[in-house]
């Protein structure tokens, strides 16, 4: 049985659907403790992070970063980094912007280099690209084509109820599972 807390932000509900499709996929073993933590609820769960086996950051891409809430977080983590207390825990990250790219690769950087100065083993997405040949469609799963972590795309002039879209809820969702899965496989062998 692992521990997995998803820290997110969402600033329309967006991202939230998609912290949600994550959580579904990391708890799809019924035996796993899963959390879902807002950033503006995280300082209520710091023991909660410290007893998790993974954390799975998300935050929506503004202007191609992150959000300033999660920036906010991630800046309170520093006395969390000074003792080290993440290092070796399970790390990945899922984001969602409103354009296809929208420079969502820079703000899974930014997650990604968040968990690396916690000494955390970041994991990728594991999905091989979707919708890139003349067979493919947007129902493919990672359609945008992501590595480092999940991506998702809802329309700016449309609430959350229209989007993030099946496909890419669905690769937030295999992220998760893939999380777990692997943070299960670590804690049997640090176990062992």
């Amino acid at each position: 049985m692992s521990k997995i807390s998803i820290v997110y932000h969402s600033g329309y509900g967006h991202t939230q659907k998609q912290a949600e499709a994550v959580r579904d996929g990391a708890a799809a073993n019924t035996n796993d403790e899963v959390h879902l933590i807002p950033v503006d609820e995280a300082d209520e769960h710091w023991d909660t992070l410290a007893a998790s086996d993974a954390i799975i950051f998300g935050s929506p891409t503004y202007m191609g970063s992150v959000s300033a809430q999660f920036k906010t977080f991630a800046d309170k983590s520093s006395k969390v980094w000074f003792e080290q207390g993440w290092k070796d825990k399970i790390a990945a990250g899922f984001t969602n912007s409103s354009s296809q790219n929208g420079d969502k690769h820079s703000t899974l950087q930014q997650l990604s280099l968040l968990a690396a100065q916690h000494g955390m083993l970041w994991v990728s997405l594991g999905q091989m690209p979707g919708n890139n040949s003349s067979t493919g469609s947007v129902e493919d799963i990672n359609r945008l084509g992501s590595s480092l972590g999940a991506m998702a795309q809802s329309n700016a002039d449309q609430g959350p109820e229209h989007g993030p879209i099946n496909s890419d809820l669905e690769s937030a969702k295999l992220l998760g599972q893939r999380v777990t899965d692997i943070a299960n496989r670590f804690t049997r062998n640090v176990a062992a």
